[in-house]
């Protein structure tokens, strides 16, 4: 029913054996934003990054600042009342539910990770406005079906949706077909339609953020990050009208106030489906 907060059907889950030893991008993510849902193996990543690139603190603070804006003039200015956020991160300041439903309180938010940490975060402390909706779901980008599937448990495929990817598709490596993945997820959802993405960069700072990648990669287990380019990442909007000012560092994507001239390693864009 509409204004109550909805959770994943079917049967309790156990809980997930994870193991701390090993950095997840989400919780190294959580330190770098002065956060304190991490491990040793997080902060050790995350020192490592710092080490070898500096700016990374202000490159993800940037992200996240971006993300609030898009989010805003979804919701404020382009009517948008759904939204699918896939790679949510551990819940911290201006989470898209929060600034969604602060211009409308009756929009509906799926968030989306694979992280146990953060799923258990989010269920804790990402609490809708009672007019509203949000909803959590514990899955792999990859498995965009899955994802679409459960999501529409909450949100009307029929309506227009923001798709968020933000600092996410970077852990998807190029074998896994990450264009396909977006493209996959942008055909399921009507005209009208949103994609806002944000992606680190490659071609800027690119020494030293490809020596973060090293460093940060040989921590994270499996999980590897691959930087692209600002080519790379405009390619995800292929088939959309992309927004102006296009493919841009986050900074001077619709900026509210003075723009800083330091350079963001970090390419994001919005695009509408038509």
């Amino acid at each position: 029913m509409a204004g109550e907060q909805e959770r994943e059907a079917g049967p309790v889950r156990e809980p997930v054996d994870f193991d701390t030893s090993v950095a997840h991008m989400a919780r190294v993510y959580n330190y770098w934003l002065g956060g304190k849902d991490n491990f040793a193996a997080d902060r050790a990543a995350a020192e490592q990054a710092i080490a070898a690139n500096p700016d990374i603190l202000r490159d993800v603070r940037a992200n996240r600042a971006y993300l609030a804006r898009a989010v805003r003039y979804l919701a404020a200015e382009c009517g948008i009342r759904q939204f699918l956020d896939i790679g949510t991160g551990i819940p911290a300041a201006n989470n898209t539910h929060e600034v969604a439903q602060s211009a409308a309180p009756e929009c509906r938010v799926v968030y989306v990770d694979n992280d146990p940490v953060v799923l258990a975060h989010a269920r804790a402390l990402l609490t809708s406005d009672p007019h509203g909706t949000t909803d959590y779901i514990d899955a792999d980008l990859r498995d965009t079906q899955q994802i679409l599937d459960r999501a529409a448990r909450t949100l009307d495929f029929s309506r227009p949706v923001a798709v968020t990817l933000l600092a996410i598709l970077h852990l998807i490596p190029d074998e896994a077909d990450p264009h396909g993945i977006v493209a996959t997820l942008m055909a399921a959802v009507p005209p009208g339609s949103y994609l806002v993405l944000s992606h680190p960069a490659g071609d800027i700072r690119a020494a030293a953020v490809a020596e973060m990648a090293r460093r940060v990669n040989a921590r994270l287990g499996p999980t590897r990050g691959t930087m692209r380019d600002q080519a790379e990442v405009t390619r995800f909007f292929d088939g959309l009208e992309l927004l102006e000012p296009g493919v841009v560092q986050p900074q001077w994507w619709r900026p509210a106030g003075p723009i800083s001239e330091a350079e963001i390693a970090v390419w994001c864009g919005m695009a509408r489906k038509n």
